[in-house]
């Protein structure tokens, strides 16, 4: 079932969001039955019943539609990092705004993020963007963080780690989470966006330890 745009939304924006999710729901369509570099922008438009004015609106490139559900999660990653009063280790706030991201998408977007990372893994441009996009949100993140705790991260290279690690948590996570998913024919009792946020939780609890890791003689 798709998440319920929010009715408390000015009308303008609830007509531009559902615009946008319909041409991600057609590219990720077409890209699914027929790949990637076989649709066009016009198709794309075609499919969702708009202007290709209107798909530049909405998306930079085909990329973007095809990553839409990444580019959600960011956007909703960014804006609680910014809502966020920093108190106490800063590993912590980017962990626990991640889990929030996530649990606010709801299953609805978890079921179109699974096939989106799995067209991404099996085209190159689309895995390149995906990439371009992680560390791209990871600057961001040093940016916010350098603004709240007044730090520039030219001097404090913490600030840096701590987007790399936030980042590599995610990425780990997400890719335990697909790992749980396969083979599984019912979505809901494989472990849904629950699940997904119990195995970032748990990437991100791992990382003292791995720090901590020595290797034997």
């Amino acid at each position: 079932m798709t998440t319920p745009i929010d009715p408390t939304l000015p009308l303008r924006e609830r007509k531009k969001l559902r615009t946008r999710r319909a041409l991600a729901d057609a590219a990720l369509r077409l890209f699914l039955d027929r790949g990637f570099e076989s649709v066009t922008v016009d198709e794309l438009a075609a499919e969702a019943e708009v202007s290709k004015r209107t798909f530049y609106a909405n998306y930079t490139s085909k990329e973007d539609a095809a990553l839409s559900a990444e580019l959600e999660l960011w956007d909703a990653y960014v804006a609680e990092i910014r809502a966020r009063d920093l108190q106490g280790p800063v590993l912590t706030a980017l962990r626990e705004s991640l889990s929030s991201a996530l649990s606010g998408l709801g299953e609805d977007w978890a079921r179109r993020f699974l096939p989106t990372r799995g067209l991404a893994a099996r085209t190159p441009a689309l895995r390149n963007h995906s990439v371009l996009l992680s560390m791209q949100i990871q600057e961001t993140l040093v940016e916010i963080l350098e603004d709240k705790l007044g730090i520039d991260s030219r001097d404090d290279v913490r600030l840096r780690l701590l987007g790399e690690f936030a980042l590599s948590a995610w990425r780990c996570g997400a890719k335990n989470w697909i790992r749980t998913l396969r083979g599984h024919h019912d979505f809901a009792k494989a472990g849904g966006i629950d699940t997904l946020v119990q195995r970032v939780e748990e990437a991100f609890g791992a990382i003292p330890d791995s720090l901590a890791l020595t290797a034997q003689a």
